[in-house]
């Protein structure tokens, strides 16, 4: 047999390379490292000098409280740290680092160099090592009031973390992202960086809307903050504020997604399931949301400890985080009308403030999060008798769920064959947002003038939202109901799962359903929704209880019955190459400008377009 291993205590300087595997990953971990350290000692500037990506060079200067000098060599040590004192500090951290083992990581790895000076001493003191050389070195030095850090040849101990760096201006891009995703965290601080000797990112304090605006443009673009809508909501403890991308902004990777939690970036699966939600009825296919957003928490509610790099975090009401994000960020992208789109950057004017449903008052499982405006809206139908027009019709009351059918037909009546021509309303007064119709062109396209220009609608995606949006309505008015199914469908589930599906069987009810527990880990599906087949119900049922356990809510439900509702509509919705008259075309210009979303259809495309006055005269030199 061969000797049993014996257990022994592991070098100062090799535990301190394996923690560096924890924190030091490239160049762009360092940075963000020795970032946040700035930043908990109070700086209100930060300089950032790289050379070749940061692995020859990576110099954070900033204007902090300092370090004093007999502290420098603990600065270099593990579990050594200024921002917790006990067990309960753990709970309600509100510094971006803690753990205390960053700098001895990073000095395990390359040569560091740090030189702090605090406000009340005479000079400042320097304190070097190497990870060959792991004893700190002091002496005096020359530097104002602050810290610099500087880190040399990253890795050159390590040459086999060194060879999976990437190329210089892989690691770079990394680097900028992290001083940018700070830089939108900390909008009282000034960042500045260099990169071989080349400035590339300068943004001063932002103390004001005017400049925290200027800002959020510089790191996201002037293009986002055009096609953006301001939030800024506070209910039950919770505050969300920032910006929020409308859905033509959409990008094809989620690379414009920054989400705080008190001031530190989180990528968390909550947050993202919310954020889909919300987006689900208006983005494309594949395509991403953007946003810049700001929870504000108790920290004594949030856990950020449970990640070495703290991208995580861990809400102890997950649920009703989740609920007020998806109600907040549905309700604002359900208020998006033609009207604020055509208007002066969205971002710009007075920010955002849902009231009722739209701050997040939501049910338990923010699901039928239709708004009180849009429940009160009387059901109409799409198109009244022939030679009448595209109209609406009123129904005085919500429709008993007996005459459900006989609503969903009244969406699908035909066009009327034709119209008495007519020209165009009389163009007193304000002139309404799409304008008014002018032309039909190729069957497929509205042309209209508005105050600004040149309107073109999409005719049968614009006429399929609006529908889409009216069968939500009517479902929810009428309740959706149940089919009860002759032998009932059984179900093997977890244990888990069998308990969810009790806890929430009300509210499986109010979806159609019906389940009954059978056993400890089986489950009979003795109702549907109408609309579902039974062999859909079954699957769906699997993932919601899945989703249950996983988010503490689900959306597949309603998700489910949505595609169903928009597939009706997109049937029911008007053709391509059916001629409009005027009336008709300008009956839908107005119902677009009434209706939720009305600026993509059930896929997420876009329904119209414009082109301004002074795009059509530089499209044709006018003015040249």
């Amino acid at each position: 047999m061969s000797e049993a291993l014996r257990i022994q205590l592991l070098s100062p300087r090799l535990a301190n390379q394996i923690a560096a595997g924890e924190v030091v990953e490239r160049p762009a971990s360092v940075a963000k490292e020795l970032l946040e350290n700035s930043l908990d000692s109070g700086a209100r500037r930060i300089e950032v000098d790289v050379e070749q990506g940061g692995v020859k060079l990576l110099r954070v200067r900033d204007d902090g409280r300092g370090i004093a000098a007999d502290d420098l060599p603990l600065a270099l040590a593990r579990h050594a740290t200024s921002k917790i004192r006990e067990l309960e500090d753990l709970e309600q951290v509100l510094s971006m680092g803690f753990r205390g083992e960053a700098l001895a990581s990073i000095s395990s790895v390359a040569r560091l160099t740090l030189t702090s000076r605090t406000a009340d001493a005479d000079q400042a003191w320097q304190v070097e090592t190497e990870g060959r050389d792991m004893q700190p070195r002091v002496q005096p030095a020359a530097h104002p009031v602050g810290t610099s850090v500087e880190v040399r040849d990253l890795f050159f101990n390590t040459p086999a973390r060194r060879k999976f760096l990437k190329a210089e201006k892989t690691e770079f891009d990394h680097l900028q992202e992290v001083i940018k995703r700070l830089a939108l965290a900390r909008f009282d601080v000034a960042f500045h960086l260099r990169h071989n000797g080349k400035s590339v990112l300068s943004l001063h304090e932002a103390n004001d809307d005017a400049s925290r605006a200027r800002r959020v443009a510089s790191v996201c673009s002037a293009g986002f903050l055009e096609q953006a809508l301001p939030i800024d909501i506070e209910r039950n403890g919770l505050h969300l504020w920032g910006w929020v991308g409308l859905p033509t902004f959409s990008r094809s990777q989620a690379d414009l997604q920054y989400f705080y939690v008190n001031g530190r970036m989180v990528r968390d699966k909550l947050v993202a399931h919310a954020v889909r939600q919300a987006y689900r009825d208006v983005l494309f296919n594949g395509r991403h949301p953007t946003f810049v957003l700001f929870l504000e928490i108790d920290p004594t509610a949030v856990d950020v400890n449970v990640h070495p790099t703290k991208h995580e975090v861990r809400f102890r009401e997950g649920r009703m985080v989740h609920d007020f994000l998806y109600g907040t960020l549905h309700r604002a992208l359900g208020e998006v009308r033609p009207e604020s789109q055509l208007a002066t950057p969205a971002a710009m004017e007075s920010v955002l403030r849902p009231t009722g449903q739209a701050a997040g008052e939501f049910g338990p499982q923010g699901e039928m999060g239709l708004s009180a405006s849009v429940l009160e809206r009387p059901v109409e139908s799409v198109w009244r008798s022939p030679g009448a027009g595209y109209q609406g019709q009123r129904s005085e009351s919500p429709l008993p769920a007996a005459e459900a059918q006989g609503v969903y037909r009244e969406f699908f009546a035909p066009l009327p064959a034709g119209a008495a021509a007519a020209t165009l309303p009389e163009q007193q007064g304000d002139i309404p947002p799409l304008g008014y119709a002018i032309a039909q062109l190729k069957g497929i396209y509205i042309l209209a003038e508005s105050a600004h220009g040149l309107v073109v609608v999409d005719m049968h995606a614009a006429h399929e939202r609006i529908m889409y949006e009216r069968l939500k309505v009517a479902m929810a008015s009428e309740g959706l109901r149940g089919q009860p199914l002759l032998v009932p469908e059984s179900i093997a589930v977890s244990q888990r799962e069998a308990d969810c599906a009790e806890e929430h069987g009300q509210w499986f009810q109010k979806l159609g359903f019906e389940l009954q527990r059978l056993g400890p880990e089986t489950l009979a599906i003795r109702q549907i929704p109408a609309l579902l087949k039974q062999a859909e119900a079954t699957r769906l049922v699997s993932d919601v209880l899945a989703d249950l356990l996983e988010y503490g809510t689900s959306d597949r439900i309603q998700a489910h019955l949505n595609e169903l509702l928009g597939t009706m509509a997109c049937h029911g919705a008007v053709r391509a190459n059916r001629r409009l008259t005027l009336p008709e075309m300008n009956a839908l210009l107005r119902d677009m400008e009434q209706t939720e979303r009305s600026g993509q259809c059930n896929h997420g495309r876009p329904t119209w377009t414009q082109m301004s006055l002074d795009q059509l005269d530089k499209l044709f030199l006018r003015g040249q």
